[in-house]
């Protein structure tokens, strides 16, 4: 924590964009309405127009929008950018700490980076990518065996095993049920999984999220384990959907969901879904709208339990003093959804 009221300091470390405060103090410029990093290259605003933040989620919450410059929410980008290209570009490959080094980065800082912007390592989730490919390969219909040896696993009983902690069954019995089905889908923070069926989406997460596997098969016992691999039209008009909305082009509270919980649990989500975006509340505006004042743990709890993210918007929920709070998909993620749909929002009330 740094003493955000020697403000001497910190406008001297502002002019000499000072790499000791980077990720510990972020300035918002009172005349742009622009959130930045002490280390950013724009032109330095007069020391009456700054204003100093521990944490960006308080800029944001105060209207500061981040700046396209520095980036000032995404920490250690070059790094991250370089390995997630890489993995892009060579999906199957057995990465190794040896290999990062080799593209010139210390694995001890790889892995702090990924885990605070991910929730898990940048092995971790080459891993994960590998089970990918071993996936596609079965919804095509290959052999299990040639579905492991694709994803690059060594073993059939490591890959039987990764996909079972993953979805809660094994490969083959996935392959052999219908109704709902579960995929992959992309989006521009990350991938995501879905189970959808013809009508309703059942589940939605981020890929790393680490009680994705619990909650995959909590929705596979609830549907009687009738989850299959592969895609339904509204999978594709998901991704579609989503695509739009993480681009700043439309809301993606129309998609269709089913919620399967407790009716408390169900009455909040619901009420996050009237949260129009570029607002945010707390859990306590949620349980006074719900009509239980009371119960704001429960609520918070309700709002951790969520297995639909973005459609189920409850990274607009913040702490009562304006703070981010836990966030599954990482706090990285809300901070950028707050930001996004505060600027989608802006410009449609400029609009009209």
């Amino acid at each position: 924590m740094r003493d955000l009221t020697d403000h001497d300091s910190l406008y001297a470390a502002l002019l000499a964009r000072d790499p000791a405060y980077d990720g510990r103090v972020w300035v918002g410029v009172a005349t742009t309405g622009i959130l930045c990093r002490l280390t950013c290259p724009a032109r330095k605003p007069h020391p009456e127009n700054c204003r100093w933040f521990d944490d960006p989620a308080i800029a944001l919450a105060q209207g500061f929008r981040p700046c396209r410059r520095c980036d000032p929410l995404d920490e250690g980008a070059p790094v991250v950018a370089d390995l997630l290209a890489a993995l892009k570009a060579e999906p199957g490959r057995r990465w190794s700490e040896r290999d990062l080094v080799a593209r010139g980065h210390d694995p001890s800082t790889v892995r702090r980076l990924f885990r605070r912007r991910f929730g898990q390592s940048f092995l971790a989730m080459a891993r994960a990518e590998r089970l990918r490919q071993g996936v596609t390969m079965l919804k095509q219909g290959a052999p299990v065996i040639e579905a492991q040896l694709d994803a690059g696993f060594e073993s059939a009983s490591g890959f039987r095993a990764a996909f079972r902690r993953l979805f809660g069954h094994a490969p083959q019995q996935m392959r052999e049920q219908g109704g709902a089905l579960a995929d992959w889908i992309d989006t521009p923070l990350g991938a995501m999984i879905v189970i959808a069926d013809d009508t309703h989406l059942h589940l939605l997460e981020f890929v790393e999220r680490k009680a994705l596997p619990a909650g995959l098969a909590r929705i596979s016992a609830l549907l009687g384990g009738q989850v299959g691999l592969g895609r339904t039209p509204l999978t594709d008009r998901a991704e579609v959907v989503l695509v739009d909305y993480l681009s700043g082009r439309r809301e993606a509270a129309d998609l269709p969901v089913k919620l399967h919980g407790t009716d408390f649990q169900r009455k909040v989500w619901q009420e996050l879904r009237r949260i129009p975006p570029g607002e945010t509340r707390s859990y306590g505006d949620l349980a006074r709208a719900i009509g239980a004042p009371r119960a704001v743990r429960a609520v918070a709890a309700a709002n951790a339990a969520n297995r639909l993210a973005l459609v189920v918007p409850c990274h607009r929920v913040i702490g009562a003093d304006g703070r981010m709070q836990g966030y599954a998909g990482g706090l990285w993620r809300k901070q950028r959804l707050i930001a996004l749909e505060a600027e989608w929002a802006a410009n449609l009330s400029a609009k009209g």
